[in-house]
């Protein structure tokens, strides 16, 4: 197989008439407009990718191979400048740079700079989101490659982190609170996520011990920013399961921002053990204008729609499991269809005001809606064989039990969402003042009716056992009010520590509580400089909301109480040299002991609450990594997770027992290397294993951990070409003259071709004996994408 996509990818090479281009070499000084020179300034070569930083003199070197081509200087808190270079031939010259303050940026600067000492978090590498090889093309793909994120099912954009539930996460895109949808229950109807990978300019995420400023979840944040581009261009990326194009236009106040996304994965759908007529289709819209109204204010517009529709028409199924010794068979014959689809629609306005160059304000105000429809009307019979040492008896295997299913369901839930905040940040000499007040309305509209049965029997002559899976018949109206603050303030006690406290407060109209919840983190770095030595400790309480106080029956709980966390932890980050690279090495040691959760199971994606009942719990792990630049401008890094999370559901006299997202062991490796001797041929390499995790069958009356999903275990590898790269010795006149980055993919998916189980089908033989039957991921996939960067046109 990997003979066949090397022999594709040689071939791909070929179709591009090559020519060769000249080398020049610039040199130069950086200084500041008092000729002091200016170490760490970046100098890009736009449209390139090729970039380097001054030294403690002010020098740099940077090689460009086109004769004409611009030159970026840029260093937080000055005004960055442009050189257009224009050469005959190759050669060596020589350009000196005077840099100006910018007042505001350097103050603003001066605040991310300490909230990113301070945040807790890590900074994402958003050129790896194209690079790496991923089923589903979202950017919470990368995600499941970092420390204290749980994977297991590659289509999903869902993750737990540290134990908790998919419910337990914060996202953000500039500053607004996004939402995910409520009814979706398995991954393969999830569609795109909310973030477009092209419009990204900055990512960075926290896997707990977060700062107040951020809402009331348990888990993590993650903070995404569409911020100004530093040229126009538009950016197109088309492959097998979809395509994607964007647009960056930049003028002198303003900035527009817009991309258009399609997906359709029927590729991959059909090669799972389900046989039939898949047909799913997600688009997604979005654009994000912002114009400067003043020289102290700006006005910031973004606008998104995002509709999805999945439709199966299942034929059969065919599905082995067991053991070696002991294997069985799965045959089912269905009728009917599943239909399902959402759209989500809004936007949202930010007002930002810098009255004074260290203060600045933002008004932001947004609007969701999202219409949610679920039919799902199928039936189905099936037959159990079961063989031995591995065998199914030849072409007759034993015939262990016929019997039928049935799902039903006719459900529809619109949301929406209105929210208006206003949050200002303060820098003074040693310190950061930051808060925030915000307003938020969550109402709810639900449909539901739903019912699923199964029945077996010992042969076709003798009656059935028929017993009732679920029946949902409930009408659902909810509106929720929320009312938040937050106030923290960033100290430097030191010139080596620094100190932030916190606290959040909130108020909702559903369990009338007023929730208080203190934080902190402390910095310390060391004389050395290359250790970053963190503590953390608060308290996270998250509100209830529709999904957890819905119970299985649709029936709602409206005296449920806020979920709450007390949370500490203690990391080190060590920057050192080794393996002739700089390495960074980051550690993390946890514990979260929660008085008060909504214990709940997982099926696919899907979370069901025991919305009337109420646990205590602990979570206790550490998360290692290290990584770096084993070869020049890739990065490549490795993760290791190990934790374990623990609940009691009050009054049940069981005890303790195993979160379903209790899973003990987490590795990844995110590997980039260059191929053939050639520094344009690239090979991307993502690895994931997370250890099994405790599931109990749904038939029974109480929740368990009897049973478990086994490990999960996935390697994807991309094979990549730029044939415009800033080291290729030849390229083609065609493409440099309309292309600024013209770069072919080629990727196999699971390229082990392992049966990674995502949840299971519970079914009765012949002796009334009940049997998880497996429900399997992805195979093995060859897939194909094009991403190019077309020029500015003149």
């Amino acid at each position: 197989m990997l003979r066949t996509c090397l022999l594709l990818f040689v071939v791909l090479l070929g179709v591009t008439q090559l020519s060769a281009q000249p080398l020049i070499k610039i040199s130069g000084l950086v200084a500041d407009e008092a000729n002091r020179p200016l170490q760490q300034v970046t100098i890009t070569i736009l449209g390139q990718s090729q970039s380097t930083v001054t030294d403690a003199h002010g020098i740099y070197h940077i090689y460009s191979r086109s004769k004409i081509f611009t030159l970026k200087y840029s260093l937080l808190g000055y005004n960055p400048v442009l050189v257009n270079v224009r050469q005959d031939k190759a050669g060596r010259i020589m350009q000196n740079v005077t840099l100006g303050i910018n007042p505001n940026e350097l103050e603003q600067v001066t605040i991310t700079n300490k909230q990113n000492q301070l945040s807790n978090s890590i900074t994402i590498n958003i050129n790896d989101v194209t690079s790496l090889p991923s089923v589903s093309g979202n950017f919470e793909s990368i995600l499941k490659t970092l420390p204290g994120v749980s994977p297991n099912n590659e289509l999903s954009a869902q993750y737990s982190v540290r134990g908790g539930s998919f419910d337990e996460n914060l996202i953000y895109v500039n500053d607004i609170e996004i939402n995910r949808p409520v009814l979706v229950r398995n991954a393969q109807q999830e569609g795109l996520s909310f973030i477009n990978n092209d419009l990204l300019s900055s990512a960075k995420f926290s896997a707990g011990g977060f700062e107040a400023r951020y809402g009331d979840k348990l888990s993590s944040v993650l903070d995404v920013k569409y911020d100004r581009p530093d040229s126009s261009t538009a950016i197109l990326n088309a492959g097998l399961l979809g395509v994607s194009f964007s647009s960056k236009v930049v003028s002198k106040n303003s900035y527009l921002l817009a991309g258009i996304r399609y997906k359709n994965n029927t590729g991959i759908l059909s090669k799972q053990d389900s046989k039939g007529v898949y047909t799913p289709n997600f688009t997604d819209v979005q654009v994000v204008y912002n114009h400067d109204l003043s020289a102290k204010m700006s006005l910031n517009l973004l606008g998104n729609f995002n509709s999805g529709t999945f439709r199966l028409i299942p034929e059969s199924r065919v599905t082995e499991f067991g053991t070696l010794n002991a294997t069985m068979r799965l045959d089912v014959d269905y009728t009917g269809e599943e239909k399902d689809s959402y759209q989500t629609a809004g936007g949202a306005v930010t007002l930002k005001f810098i009255p004074k160059p260290n203060y600045v304000m933002k008004w932001i105000n947004s609007y969701f809606r999202t219409a949610e429809k679920e039919h799902i009307d199928l039936e189905a019979t099936y037959n159990f064989y079961k063989g031995g040492n591995g065998l199914l008896d030849g072409n007759q295997p034993a015939n262990w039990g016929t019997g039928g299913y049935a799902n039903f369901a006719m459900n529809a839930l619109t949301s929406q969402n209105f929210s208006s905040e206003l949050k200002a940040d303060q820098t003074f000499k040693s310190h950061t003042f930051s808060w925030g007040i915000r307003l938020e309305q969550k109402d709810y509209n639900d449909n539901l009716k739903e019912y699923s049965w199964v029945e077996s029997s010992a042969s076709l002559n003798q009656p059935p056992n028929f017993y009732q899976d679920n029946n949902i018949d409930a009408a659902n109206k909810l509106t929720i009010k929320y009312y938040t603050a937050y106030a923290q303030d960033s100290y430097r006690l030191s010139a080596k520590t620094d100190l932030q406290l916190g606290i959040r407060g909130s108020y909702n109209d559903l369990s009338t509580e007023l929730l208080l919840s203190p934080r902190l983190l402390l910095a310390y770095r060391p004389a050395s400089n290359n250790k970053i030595f963190r503590f953390t400790a608060g308290v996270y309480q998250q509100a209830p909301d529709y999904r957890s106080i819905r119970d299985f029956n649709g029936i709602l709980n409206l005296k449920q109480q806020a979920q709450r966390a007390y949370n500490t932890s203690a990391g080190l980050d060590y920057a050192f040299d080794g393996l002739g690279t700089r390495l960074k090495f980051s550690s993390e040691l946890y514990f979260k002991y929660l008085d008060r959760l909504i214990p709940y199971m997982i099926d696919n994606v899907r979370i069901k609450y025991l919305a009337t009942e109420e646990a205590r719990g602990y979570t206790y792990g550490a998360d290692f990594g290290i990584g770096g630049e084993f070869v020049k401008d890739l990065l490549s890094y490795f993760r290791l997770s190990l934790m374990k999370a623990s609940q009691d559901i009050k009054g049940d006299a069981y005890g303790a027992m195993k979160r379903p997202t209790d899973q003990r062991l987490n590795f990844s490796a995110y590997f980039q290397d260059r191929l053939l001797n050639s520094p344009t041929y690239k090979v991307h390499l993502s690895l994931l294993y997370g250890s099994k995790l405790p599931i109990g069958s749904p038939l029974i009356q109480r929740y368990s951990d009897d049973f478990h999903i086994p490990a999960y275990k996935r390697v994807d590898i991309g094979f990549s070409k730029d044939f415009l790269d800033d080291f290729a010795v030849k390229k083609s006149s065609f493409l440099e003259k309309y292309f600024s980055s013209f770069t072919a993919y080629v990727e196999v998916f699971n390229l082990l071709n392992i049966n990674n189980t995502v949840s299971y089908l519970w079914l009765r033989d012949m002796d009334n004996v009940q049997y998880a039957v497996p429900n399997y991921l992805t195979s093995r996939r060859l897939n194909l994408k094009l991403v190019v960067k077309f020029k500015k046109s003149k």
